[in-house]
């Protein structure tokens, strides 16, 4: 088959997972289940037909509004297609057929629904988080079984193992050291003793970025996030007077930046 036509493949199996994407990202916050039933439109509860449900094509015929209602259907939901068709169509770019493909493919489908359930509930539900930590460990050592030689197994399950103890841990410790100080200064103690400056889901998901990205990745990641999150939280505080702001789709962003440009940094920052 002509690569272009297997692209064309790749692009349009991203899209459809990226349909199944929003259901997640609808559902699992509400306690849902993302299998049943049927897509419905959330506004008037009808079951989406099938021809109204194809990724991409659909929101553009529809003109991105409900067949039925006529209420507006979020630009989200065509956004996340996109993101996710190009996305897998970039990974087999760049890894084409293989292991590697799966691996990431299974990464930013993650990071993806943890971003756009996080700006909109300020929450990450534990199946991706703690569900990804899981996953991305067993696919570290599903490497055992592929064709490569057992150290650079063993080096890869050591490094998820590694990333996600240290990619938790540093950013649980260094909110709590922030809180003791914090707290101190304004003599007042934590509320219910939780960790006031950083939730526990964004501690989770730095776990599941260091299960995919190791050691190295989840310590990069933890310091390029707060950058991004520096110029929206100020931008926030100014605009809107708010103080907090959902971290997750910063660790998430900063994570895809070390996922691609990780060597440019390290040269550029630690080696002189």
């Amino acid at each position: 088959m002509p690569l272009p036509v297997i692209k064309v493949f790749v692009f349009i199996f991203g899209s459809m997972i990226g349909s199944f994407l929003n259901v997640c990202i609808f559902r699992l916050p509400l306690g849902k289940s993302v299998v049943k039933p049927r897509s419905y439109c959330p506004s008037c509860g009808k079951t989406i037909p099938w021809h109204d449900n194809i990724p991409l094509l659909s929101y553009l015929f529809l003109m991105g509004k409900c067949r039925f209602c006529r209420m507006r259907i979020p630009t989200r939901y065509f956004l996340i297609e996109l993101i996710t068709a190009a996305a897998f169509l970039l990974f087999f770019n760049i890894y084409g057929f293989g292991f590697e493909l799966l691996y990431y493919a299974v990464f930013i489908s993650g990071l993806i629904i943890a971003t756009f359930v996080d700006i909109q509930h300020r929450i990450i539900p534990d199946e991706i988080s703690v569900g990804g930590i899981i996953v991305g460990f067993l696919l570290n050592l599903s490497r055992f079984i592929l064709p490569s030689s057992n150290h650079q197994a063993l080096s890869q399950v050591v490094n998820s193992f590694l990333g996600i103890i240290i990619g938790g841990g540093i950013i649980y410790l260094t909110a709590k050291i922030f809180d003791l100080v914090y707290f101190k200064m304004l003599k007042k103690p934590p509320i219910d003793g939780e960790t006031e400056s950083m939730g526990g889901g964004d501690v989770k998901l730095l776990a599941m970025i260091g299960a995919f990205l190791g050691w190295q990745g989840a310590v990069l990641t933890f310091f390029i996030a707060p950058f991004f999150g520096l110029v929206v939280g100020v931008a926030n505080l100014l605009i809107k007077k708010e103080h907090t702001i959902p971290y997750g789709p910063f660790l998430s962003l900063a994570a895809v930046i070390v996922l691609f440009w990780s060597g440019p940094i390290v040269r550029i920052f630690f080696i002189h």
